[in-house]
Parts: structure tokens; C-alpha cells; sequence
């Protein structure tokens, strides 16, 4: 399943993927994965993630 919140997410702050991979320490490719769904990040990759874009896990990664 795509991860939508993600990608708006990172687009709300005007960040390219590329941008924020350098803000948690990975590569473009792997944060183009998650926001296609095909990549399940660790827990600490999703914290990082949230802390980067200010908010929260349920706010990203939380399914409904």
C-alpha cells in the first residue's frame, strides 16, 4: 500500500526525497520505496522520519 501521508507530508515541507533521505541518514531510493510501498521501515527509520517532517508515527505510518 502506498504510504500517501508520506509523500504529502515531505511535499508540505518542500522537500525533495533526496532532501529529506539526508535528513535520516538513507538513500533517496529507500524513502521512494516506502512512499511506493515496497519498503517496511525499522521503527527507528520511522521515528527519524517523523522527527524530520514534525510529526507524529500515527500521523505517517498509521493505516486506518
Amino acid at each position: 500500500m502506498k504510504n500517501l501521508k508520506l509523500k504529502s507530508a515531505r511535499a508540505a515541507m518542500d522537500l525533495s526525497q533526496e532532501e529529506l533521505a539526508n535528513k535520516v541518514g538513507v538513500t533517496r531510493q529507500t524513502i521512494g520505496m516506502i512512499e511506493a510501498g515496497k519498503y517496511n521501515p525499522t521503527i527507528n527509520l520511522c521515528i527519524a522520519i517523523c522527527k524530520a517532517l514534525n510529526k507524529t508515527l500515527d500521523d505517517i505510518f498509521w493505516e486506518e
